[in-house]
């Protein structure tokens, strides 16, 4: 089961990205040298990524696993390390040695200055992902 922000939010995640790789193509075309363009291509291909990996942020509930995608990582947690859905949110979870770890659920946190609504749809994401963690809804969608 997958569990998204509402898509307002991830275009928010993902449409910032177009700022800097629309200034590395201006600059890439205005440059007559080969390093230039290539910084601006490289720039380029990591305001894609990106803006890719921002618009898929959330996470994939499996029948063993969590998978968090973020802005920059993915992380896969087997269910039965998992201990805790913070508010925060995070994930609470220990590794096969017994290492406590958390892993920030970036795509559900709500700050100042969001729509109510969009605050109370992360929420509801949280909530959802909580009950798969308790072993109750996993397989639903």
């Amino acid at each position: 089961m997958e569990i998204l922000p509402p898509t307002v939010a991830r275009v928010a995640c993902a449409a910032p990205w177009a700022v800097p790789a629309a200034g590395a193509v201006a600059y890439g075309a205005g440059s007559a040298d080969a390093l230039s363009r290539c910084a601006a291509a490289i720039v380029v291909a990591l305001s894609a990524m990106l803006a890719v990996r921002g618009y898929r942020i959330g996470v994939r509930c499996e029948a063993d696993r969590l998978v968090v995608r973020g802005l920059l990582w993915t992380r896969v947690i087997p269910r039965q390390r998992i201990r805790a859905v913070t508010d925060f949110p995070a994930v609470r979870w220990r590794t096969a040695t017994g290492r406590s770890r958390w892993t920030p659920v970036t795509a559900f946190m709500s700050g100042g200055g969001e729509f109510a609504s969009l605050g109370e749809a992360k929420a509801q994401c949280v909530a959802r992902l909580r009950r798969w963690a308790r072993g109750s809804g996993s397989g639903r969608g």
